[in-house]
Order: structure tokens, then sequence, then C-alpha cells
């Protein structure tokens, strides 16, 4: 079977196409026909990544949609032919397997791409915005990087509930494809400069809740934009600065909440706890089209090499898909 494996080379993440024998299928795994796996920024960072920094080749992809071709002899919920999304190990090959609790059924109005970018990107979203974030109606939302998959997701998350969101980004043009989804502010910025407009959009309140995607650069920006009981979830560094001053007089006396946003150091049954909250939550928002995941970019099977480097040209607004054969 033909499958992706990534190592690395030289401190950096080289992926190759490879023919291997497929997966062995546990009593509670699904094996899937992939249609579709998405990018993830995280996979690809060389050192602390998810992947880590081996030289020895390893399975790569985390999240994608497929049909059920077998199912293991404890699979209680899922049939063979049903369409199924979620997060399972090698998600860049053209068959895997998935274990039943970390899989979903895909909406109706869902194509296969738009499924694939569901699993992980909009679970680290709802971690964010709802279990640790607990964003209400009418509170305020800033995320770092709106633009990013995890992002868009959060943005998407947050209008549903009746949030307001402030979004910030390096780029004009990709904050333009956002139009229609529901920005109260837009500021197009790499830099921690975006205190001010913060508060006069909030009229000197601050956010409630930080949604941070890019890293320690902004992150005692953040802190200066928190609310009084404000909170701020970490979910990557894509900037690279993994250190920051840390302010102890504003987190002691606003009362302030930070908070990570990770599966790398999760075990199987964590990671999967939170799928039947979702399910409850997003879902229906899902099938029902309010929320809908935004592909900017679908590259074919044989061309990750290309999708990879297209990724970390951070051009894309949304996901990058990857599309089987």
């Amino acid at each position: 079977m033909q499958a992706y494996t990534i190592k690395t080379v030289q401190d950096q993440s080289v992926v190759e196409l490879v023919e291997r024998d497929e997966p062995a299928l546990g009593p509670t795994q699904m094996r899937i026909q992939m249609h579709a796996a998405s990018l993830n920024r995280g996979e690809f960072i060389v050192g602390h990544g998810l992947h880590g920094k081996s030289e020895v080749p390893q399975p790569v992809g985390l999240e994608g949609a497929g049909r059920v071709l077998e199912i293991g002899a404890e699979v209680k919920h899922f049939v063979v032919g049903q369409r199924v999304m979620g997060r399972c190990p090698g998600a860049f090959a053209v068959r895997t397997v998935m274990d039943e609790r970390e899989a979903m059924p895909i909406p109706e109005i869902l194509d296969w791409n738009e499924a694939a970018a569901v699993p992980l990107t909009y679970l680290t979203a709802y971690d964010a915005v709802h279990e640790q974030g607990q964003l209400k109606q009418g509170e305020w939302l800033l995320i770092n990087g709106v633009t990013s998959g995890v992002g868009v997701a959060a943005l998407q998350m947050a209008k549903a509930i009746g949030a307001h969101v402030i979004g910030t980004s390096g780029s004009t043009d990709k904050l333009a494809k956002l139009q229609g989804q529901g920005l109260s502010l837009s500021l197009h910025t790499r830099q921690a400069d975006f205190h001010d407009a913060v508060m006069h959009a909030t009229q000197g309140q601050g956010v409630h809740l930080a949604v941070n995607t890019v890293g320690g650069s902004v992150f005692a920006e953040d802190i200066r934009c928190l609310a009084f009981e404000g909170r701020l979830a970490m979910v990557g560094y894509v900037d690279g600065e993994l250190n920051t001053p840390l302010d102890l007089h504003a987190l002691h006396a606003k009362r302030l909440r930070l908070f990570g946003v990770s599966n790398k150091l999760r075990n199987a049954s964590q990671k999967a706890a939170s799928i039947p909250a979702f399910m409850k939550d997003i879902w229906p928002a899902l099938n029902r089209g309010e929320i809908r995941p935004f592909i900017d970019q679908v590259f074919p099977f044989s061309q990750l090499t290309q999708a990879k480097d297209s990724m970390q040209a951070n051009n894309h607004v949304g996901k990058v898909v990857l599309s089987m054969p």
C-alpha cells in the first residue's frame, strides 16, 4: 500500500512516499479507505513538533476522512461502508486504521475534503473556545493568527455562540478572504502592537478570551488585552518564541487564567474524552451548514511535499488538504 513517512534530515522535515504493509486492525479499530487528509503545521515542526526529531522514518498525517472497509470485533457504533472522519495515525496513506473512540460520522453536507479538516483542527478550537475557554454569548474573543486553520475554526465557533471576535493576521489579503465570516475587527499586524485597538473596540474592558496560535512574540500583549477574569489559550508557537515574560501583577490582580491546548502528552483516552461533547455542541452546526470548514487548497496525493511547502510558506487561509486517489 502507498503511504507517506516523515523523518528529520539536517534539521528539516522530509516526507517520502513509500510502499508498506497495512497496519494491523485492533479490536476497537476500523480499517479506513482514505479519501482526504488534512495538513497540520505542528507535525512538520522539527524538534518540538508532534513527530519529534527522528531520523527514522515514521508514519505521518493526523486527521482525515474516508469510508469504513472493515471493523474490529469490539466496534459497536459504526458499520462497513459508512463515511467517517477522525484523528488517526498515518492519515497520509491509501488506507489506515482509526479507533472507534476517535471516529465521527461525516455530516451529509460536507464533502471529503471538508470532513478531513474537522477532526483535529476543530477539536483543538473546541478545547480552546468551549471546554477550557468557556466563551459565552456577548463576550469578546481575540485570535492571534485568525487566518490559520484553528483560527478560522475558533472564529466560526465563537460566532455560533454569539460572541464578538477580533482577529490579527500579517496579511491584508488573507484577512480579506475572511469577509463574511463575522469578524468584528480585523487587525493587520504580526507585531505586539494591538493593545490600543483591542481596548478601543471593547470600550476599555479588554477581551474575555484570547486564543494565541502565534507564540511568545505576542503573549505579553495578549495579557495586556485581557479583561478582568480573562482567559488565555496557548495553542501554538509558529514564531518559534518559546519563552516570554509574564506580568505577574496582571495575572494576580485581574484573576487571569492561562491554559495550554495540546494533545502532545495526552493518552488515547484523554484525547477522545472530548468527542461526545463535541458531537453534542458542534456536530449539529456542521450538519446544518452553520459551520463550514474553510479549505484554501487541495493537493493530489502525489504532492504532499508541495502541500507541505505551501502550508509552511504561510500563504493559506484555513486548511490545506491532501486528496487521495
